[in-house]
């Protein structure tokens, strides 16, 4: 072990997934320079592609345990990664303010209350007399939404953040391969990676990222991992209404549970559901736009342009996420539920000392 602690450069690291959770490992440890294998017979289609990109961490009402860790450590790094990968995109960036709505006066009074107590310069409460607050009313054809506004959580674009991720990942040669592993094991030191065409790879570490399957390449009995699918669901709304102007409201907002971003004048982006299940239902515009208790006429009369769904896993039985360090070479980052975006940042630093720690 310790020429492969003399020179991270011979250590081979497999990472089984190509979501943000496996880009952002890739990317961490290339950066310490290891040799890195991305191996994923679906990168195209996991859930992180149907993700919308929201980064909601400093408004995070339990300020408390490691759920609020790792939200406070992913909030610290982020703006570091944002100016490494704009090298590779200038584009990339994290669209502020992000706004909680609610028209329920019990919820709201709770975010009152986490504002004052909090006493946290980023957080304001926005009521009635807000010139947010008015632009979405009279949109939303509503007189009681109140909330407040977090400046310092956001918005990314997630299909803009994987590609630049896969231009950055190319330009430090990580290696990626279009296969299903279907098996691990370990063998004299190393593991042993074999795919579903037979053809074994072999490294030094392997990290799971590859969300719902991640349990099917360990020993459950040994482990005791159990993990449930949740269906995430957005669509892309034309409104046909010249008395309405979607880009007079927020870039990114929240109103009861749904997560709205207007694209364009008449074009509105609202998601997502939570679902246990693989498939969605049919009736995806009633799940999406029952947010009010009276829909506004405009958005009733929507028609979808465009509809997507994602499968996320989530933790059954414990908290999200599932960040453990198995065996000697082995850990497992899955479970991240709805948050895989904004903890990216902390997963990776965890698992790059994790690794460190392991060689030291």
């Amino acid at each position: 072990m310790k020429s492969l602690k003399e020179n991270f450069q011979k250590v081979h690291i497999v990472i089984i997934g190509s979501g943000i959770i496996g880009k952002f490992n890739a990317l961490e440890l290339s950066e310490l320079g290891f040799q890195v294998s991305i191996i994923d017979p679906n990168q195209l289609q996991n859930s992180s592609n149907a993700a919308l990109g929201l980064l909601m961490g400093n408004m995070y009402q339990k300020r408390r345990g490691r759920s609020w860790d790792l939200r406070k450590k992913s909030i610290e790094l982020w703006p570091q990664w944002i100016t490494l990968l704009q090298k590779f995109n200038c584009k990339l960036n994290i669209e502020k303010p992000l706004i909680q709505l609610t028209d329920n006066e019990e919820k709201f009074k709770k975010l009152e209350k986490f504002v004052y107590e909090n006493n946290d310069l980023n957080l304001e409460i926005l009521k009635k007399d807000s010139i947010f607050i008015n632009n979405i009313n009279k949109t939303f054809q509503t007189k009681n939404i109140k909330g407040m506004i977090s400046f310092k959580d956001g918005r990314i674009n997630a299909l803009l953040l994987l590609k630049t991720l896969d231009k950055y990942l190319k330009h430090k040669k990580v290696n990626f391969l279009k296969q299903e592993i279907i098996q691990i094991r370990k063998s004299n030191n190393q593991w042993i990676s074999r795919t579903n065409n037979n053809e074994n790879i072999k490294s030094d570490l392997v990290i799971l990222c590859n969300s719902l399957k991640a349990v099917d390449l360990i020993d459950n009995q040994s482990h005791n991992i159990k993990l449930k699918p949740v269906l995430g669901q957005a669509m892309e709304i034309d409104i046909n209404d010249e008395e309405v102007d979607l880009l007079s409201l927020p870039k990114q907002f929240n109103i009861n549970g749904k997560n709205l971003i207007p694209k364009s004048k008449t074009k509105l982006i609202i998601g997502s559901t939570d679902e246990y299940s693989i498939k969605p239902e049919e009736n995806t515009f009633e799940k999406l736009t029952n947010f009010l208790d009276k829909k506004p006429n405009w958005l009733m009369k929507g028609k979808i342009s465009k509809k997507w769904f994602g499968v996320r896993s989530r933790p059954d039985g414990e908290p999200s996420p599932i960040m453990k360090n198995l065996e000697n070479g082995l850990i497992i980052c899955t479970g991240f539920y709805k948050n895989g975006f904004l903890l990216a940042p902390a997963c990776s630093k965890w698992v790059a000392n994790e690794i460190k720690n392991y060689l030291s």
